[in-house]
């Protein structure tokens, strides 16, 4: 599919196809938007079934990244990479050294970062070719973003515990509450320890059943079936896994009030967002809701940096998402929309 005619293009300064025949490298760097600084975002490995697939998948992914990095208030552009493979069996270091010269040639435009399919192993390889890489870590500390991302979902989630179920935050907020989670991987299955040391009663599916199973022992919650989840007697779904969770018929059969998730690009359409309204279910929108990881790898990136400044940081996003949930009740109108204005606000100004 033509990259201008395509549904998802969104005046990106740039899409960048690569290839490497030795290394079997085939990637898309999509370059969405550097009004506010270098474009940052993940690599994403993944065995797509077409390249129409992934280049969808990009060109959204990036988007995601302008608006994530606008509303968090980080001096970035959005960008992402994706490289057509199985990581299972496809990633070798000569791929990712490949992929590394890639990222290089763009001279630093765009910075690349784990995501799924890849970890931060992966990222020293690739920075063997590049500079522009980010969430290696420094003294001694992992530069996996998950534990970050896990701790910014919490925090929006009790804004939206207290915006849709109308239990203001406490040490108690979520004591008793039923929480789904759909998606139990390095992020959702740390939210998921996070919950239930907060109290909540969880609902657990995974495409693995076995961590799954293990997770669920562990934290004393409920399985379902991966199709079932959607249908869970729950108050909060939290969406954890793939994009696109969320389409009409999701829509029709949740049973939660509130939606907050890490998952990116949740809604399959943007008539979703209005869907969920019409419901009476608070959507959480995912670029906001999913920030914590970004945000640590752009602190790595400075000379301050300080855990604690680290997590007051990520703590904004519960901030941010109070005044985004009050704007929407005031306009009547969905939060998702009420988000992308306010991210473009700051975006296109570079404000």
């Amino acid at each position: 599919m033509p990259v201008f005619d395509h549904p998802d293009f969104d005046h990106h300064l740039q899409v960048i196809h690569g290839c490497d025949t030795a290394s079997g490298l085939r990637a898309i760097i999509a370059i969405h938007n550097t009004t506010r600084g270098p474009a940052l975002g993940g690599l994403r490995i993944h065995p797509y079934a077409s390249e129409a697939d992934a280049l969808t998948d990009v060109l959204r992914l990036s988007r995601g990244m302008t608006y994530k990095s606008a509303l968090a208030d980080l001096p970035l552009g959005g960008g992402k990479a994706v490289i057509i493979a199985d990581p299972r069996r496809d990633k070798t270091p000569e791929l990712l050294q490949a992929m590394g010269r890639l990222i290089d040639s763009l001279g630093g435009r765009y910075i690349t970062a784990e995501d799924a399919g890849s970890d931060e192993a992966d990222m020293h390889v690739i920075a063997e070719a590049t500079e522009h890489v980010g969430g290696l870590g420094r003294d001694g500390a992992s530069g996996d973003p998950s534990p970050w991302t896990a701790l910014g979902v919490f925090h929006a989630m009790q804004s939206a515990i207290y915006h849709g179920l109308g239990r203001a935050e406490s040490e108690d907020q979520l004591a008793g509450l039923r929480i789904a989670l759909q998606g139990v991987g390095h992020v959702g299955g740390r939210l998921a320890r996070r919950l239930h040391d907060a109290g909540a009663r969880l609902v657990l599916a995974d495409v693995d059943r076995d961590a799954v199973a293990r997770l669920a022992r562990e934290l004393d919650a409920d399985t379902v079936a991966p199709e079932a989840i959607v249908d869970a007697e729950v108050d909060v779904f939290a969406p954890c896994a793939m994009g696109a969770a969320l389409t009409p018929e999701v829509v029709r059969r949740l049973k939660a009030r509130v939606v907050c998730g890490a998952a990116n690009n949740q809604l399959a359409s943007p008539e979703v967002a209005d869907q969920l309204l019409a419901r009476g279910i608070l959507y959480t929108p995912d670029y906001v809701a999913n920030a914590g990881g970004v945000i640590e790898i752009a602190w790595q990136r400075r000379d301050d940096a300080r855990p604690e400044a680290v997590m007051a940081h990520i703590a904004g996003i519960g901030t941010t998402l109070d005044e985004i949930f009050a704007r929407a009740a005031q306009e009547g109108r969905s939060p998702a929309p009420v988000a992308d204005d306010m991210a473009r606000e700051r975006f296109e100004t570079g404000g």
